[in-house]
Order: C-alpha cells, then sequence, then structure tokens
C-alpha cells in the first residue's frame, strides 16, 4: 500500500468521459477519485482518522517549529493542534473545511508529490482570516528541472449535489483572480520555507522570478494547477459493509457525473477569464459515510491535545 493509503478509482482527464462534447475546453480538467476501505463491515474510521493525523504536523507548523521539535512527535502534534483555528466548531457549512485542508495536503504530498512550500493552517491562525486566501500551496517538480505552482481549495460537504457546487466554483473563481494570485505569490516570496524545501538554487530562483510582483499573472497561469477536494458524505458508502466491485463502480459512475455537472457549471460562470483554457483544474472526490461523526472525532482529538 502507498503512503496514501487509499484506492485511486479514478486518474483520468475529464474530456476521457465528458458526455457533453460541446463544453469547452476540457483539456485542461482532471478528475481523481478516491475511497477508503471497509473493516469488519465498517467503514474504516480510524485509517481515515490516522491519515489526517499522520499528516497535520506539516501543514500546521511552519518548517522551522518542526525542525524545533525534531524526534518529539508528542510535542509537534500538541503544538500543531494549537495552531488549528477549530473552524470545524462553528456552523454547518464551515464545519470540517480545516479537516478537508489537511486531507488535501496527505492527497498533494502523497499522490501528486507535492513539495509544501506554505503550511497554510500555520498562516492562517487569525480566526478572523479564515475565508481569506487559498486553502493549500504547493510545488511540484518534474524531472525535467521544472515545475508547477498548485493552489487548492478544500470541502468538506453533507451533499454534491447541484445546489451545493456553486459555492466552491466562486471560490474557486476568486481564487484565481489577479489580484488573489498576486498575494498568494507574495506570500510564497516572503517566506523562508521554499528556501528549505527546494535545494536547487537555480530551480529556486526560477520559482521565485515567476511569483515575482514584477511578473505578469499571465506567465504564472500555464504553469499554475488547482486541486479542488470535495471530501463529501455518501449513501453508498453509507449502506456499504465491504469494498465490492459493485461498490466501486456505483461510486465512479457517481463522480463523473458530479464531475461532469461540475464543471459544465465552472466553464459557465468562470470560463470567460482571462487565459482561462491555461490553468489546470483537478476534481479530488473522497465519498465518507458520516460528515459528523467523522468532524466530531477529530474536533475531540484536537482539544486533547490542545489541553496538554
Amino acid at each position: 500500500m502507498n503512503n496514501l493509503k487509499f484506492e485511486v478509482l479514478l486518474d483520468d482527464f475529464f474530456s476521457a468521459f465528458n458526455t457533453n462534447k460541446d463544453l469547452s475546453p476540457t483539456s485542461n480538467k482532471k478528475v481523481l477519485s478516491l475511497i477508503n476501505d471497509f473493516e469488519d463491515g465498517k467503514w474504516r474510521y480510524t485509517k481515515f482518522q490516522s491519515f489526517i493525523w499522520d499528516n497535520i504536523i506539516e501543514t500546521a507548523l511552519s518548517k522551522r517549529e518542526r525542525e524545533k521539535l525534531v524526534n518529539q512527535d508528542h510535542s509537534r502534534l500538541i503544538a500543531a493542534a494549537k495552531n488549528l483555528r477549530l473552524t470545524d466548531k462553528e456552523n454547518d457549512i464551515g464545519k470540517g473545511s480545516e479537516l478537508a485542508e489537511i486531507v488535501l495536503y496527505g492527497i498533494m504530498k502523497h499522490h501528486y508529490k507535492a513539495l509544501a512550500t506554505v503550511p497554510k493552517i500555520f498562516y492562517k491562525q487569525n480566526v478572523q482570516d479564515n475565508a481569506k486566501g487559498v486553502d493549500s500551496v504547493h510545488i511540484v517538480l518534474d524531472n525535467n528541472n521544472d515545475f508547477s505552482v498548485w493552489f487548492g481549495e478544500a470541502k468538506f460537504y453533507d451533499s454534491i449535489e447541484n445546489t451545493r457546487l456553486d459555492s466552491i466554483i466562486d471560490s474557486v473563481g476568486k481564487s484565481i483572480q489577479t489580484e488573489k494570485l498576486k498575494k498568494e505569490n507574495s506570500i510564497i516570496t516572503n517566506i523562508s520555507d521554499i528556501d528549505y524545501v527546494i535545494d536547487n538554487e537555480e530551480l529556486r530562483t526560477k520559482i521565485k522570478l515567476l511569483l515575482s510582483g514584477d511578473t505578469s499573472i499571465d506567465d504564472l497561469k500555464p504553469k499554475l494547477h488547482i486541486p479542488i477536494l470535495l471530501l463529501h458524505e455518501c449513501s453508498k458508502t453509507k449502506d456499504a459493509t465491504k469494498l465490492t466491485n459493485n461498490y466501486k463502480n456505483d461510486i465512479i459512475a457517481y463522480h463523473k457525473d458530479r464531475a461532469q455537472s461540475y464543471f459544465s457549471k465552472q466553464i459557465s460562470k468562470i470560463g470567460e477569464l482571462h487565459k482561462y483554457s491555461d490553468i489546470t483544474f483537478h476534481l479530488i472526490l473522497f465519498p465518507v459515510p458520516d460528515k459528523k461523526e467523522i468532524v466530531d472525532k477529530f474536533v475531540s482529538n484536537v482539544e486533547h491535545y490542545k489541553n496538554q
């Protein structure tokens, strides 16, 4: 089993199964579908929670903080918990947003092999600043001494039917406005983490130049990727007791349908953005049986560490 821990059901370009041939552009869109498995006839909540806590330290602590507490795993968990805003306690719509950010971080690290250049939870500690900025910032290096920049959105919904898709599309649309992108670029270039995680000085200089305020956002867009995680409650997953082919096929069909609706709406709402077709969008779908149970357990664990 790889470090992602979860099975990949679908990892393909949206154009491979798009049913509306008049929809354009589609070549800049991909879909990733993930599932957890079952044990003793039940969805593996413990495995899912372990994935969260395995990845919480790197997204809630800066590189310098992590190094100060090297080989002190318990102390690092306490420090990470203290940096969590626990917006998950606030309202039904916002519940789970911080948890989803951590899950997206883990997916970015283990599936897309991304470097975490900005631990976003660490830089979003002010509870009045929760809605500002994207939920994750990563850089992915390739084998040709080149790179891409990933600005992610993460949501935890009790439903991903059509009426719930508009809010995430609005959020994505705002995140790729020029001023928003410039703000995120300035955060990356003004913190020291990028110097720690990228050893190649020539490549590091190249990245900083692209993200510089003097460089046009138009130059960034061909290297810009937007991963959009929709962690969502799912009746099919709630009713399942084991990982059967029928269950897998049902989830694949459902996720393809949701991707069709999502990207149709996204193109309609923000497709006119300048150089929209140069940006690569990744819709990431992950079903769970019960949002409330997962969020409540997460909040309980965080409060346990905060009180130590």
